[in-house]
């Protein structure tokens, strides 16, 4: 594997840990489910 390609896989594991954090906190969700709900 090349370095370049490495370092996007880690990039990407990182972009999906930090979205993962997100859904586990509670107001996020509740922030979510609102502009979900405004978009109808």
């Amino acid at each position: 594997m090349t370095t370049v390609r490495r370092l996007l896989w880690i990039a990407a594991l990182l972009a999906l840990a930090a979205a993962a954090m997100l859904y586990l906190q509670p107001g996020f969700m509740v922030l979510l489910a609102e502009q979900v709900w405004a978009c109808f």
